[in-house]
């Protein structure tokens, strides 16, 4: 799967957030006997893998991350982080999610090098930004652009304290210490908070998940890693603030990061 210029569609389906990019990929991958999806996050790897399976059975769905690594005898369709996708392995489709990441400064290189070369041998998808139209259209010229509208409105509530934030909303920080701080306060004030961030194992993240899509707690507090795509029942973000350390210095967050974590409410999947 691993050639450009192969034989097969490829197109660039570039929109917001929350205009069912993910879920047009699931859907297309599973139209093909085999395929394979690049995610940014491993729990949104899970979360896909989990949808997969349920469609088309355990034993016809590999899950591969840096963390956890599901393989059947001979899967169908492999589930995987984009840094973990299995190169030598080809299949029919090939979808890759996030592509503006080719712009970040650490995970970058990647990401370019799936936009140049990872190909489904009958069709491929890469998922992303709108940002990406002109870098797309410059280095893929083959490439079909599909622009996806926005499924649900978004608009800014103003400030609220804790105390007054709306059920069902996700608190979003930048730092672990500060998750854990805002997670106390909001388990003080309004009797429980899940709290979800990179650092925690992929059991201990997937039931801080479940306890909030479950409804057993209506508070969710996360570092920005969920805007990459998490799929939650989320109708309402708060940001703890709007500047962080991006691993060279402490910055304000640019409007396209805004859009993008803010865009986890009103989810549709």
């Amino acid at each position: 799967m691993y050639e450009r210029g192969r034989a097969g569609t490829l197109t660039a389906v570039l929109g917001p957030t929350n205009t069912g990019k993910t879920h047009l990929a699931i859907e297309r991958m599973l139209g093909h006997a085999t395929g394979m999806i690049g995610l940014p996050l491993r729990l949104l790897a899970r979360e896909v893998y989990d949808k997969v399976v349920a469609r088309a059975g355990a034993a016809n769905v590999a899950l591969i991350t840096g963390e956890e690594k599901i393989k059947p005898a001979a899967p169908r369709y492999y589930v995987c982080t984009v840094e973990a996708m299995p190169l030598e392995v080809e299949t029919e489709f090939v979808a890759v999610d996030e592509i503006q990441l080719a712009a970040d400064p650490e995970r970058g290189h990647v990401f370019t090098d799936r936009l140049l070369r990872a190909r489904g041998s009958h069709e491929t998808l890469l998922l992303g930004a709108a940002t990406m139209q002109n870098a797309i259209n410059g280095l893929l010229p083959e490439a079909n652009i599909a622009s996806r509208p926005r499924l649900s409105r978004l608009s800014y509530a103003g400030q609220k304290k804790v105390s007054r934030l709306p059920r069902r909303s996700a608190i979003v920080a930048f730092s672990a210490s500060e998750v854990y701080e805002i997670a106390e306060l909001v388990r003080r004030q309004r009797g429980g908070a899940a709290v979800v961030m990179g650092a925690l194992s992929p059991k201990t993240r997937n039931a801080q998940v479940e306890l909030y899509q479950s409804g057993d707690v209506d508070f969710l507090v996360a570092t920005d890693a969920i805007g990459m795509g998490l799929n939650l029942d989320v109708e309402h973000v708060a940001f703890a603030s709007v500047r962080k350390f991006d691993g060279r210095l402490t910055r304000e967050l640019t409007p396209s990061e805004l859009g993008q974590i803010a865009g986890r409410a009103g989810r549709h999947m």
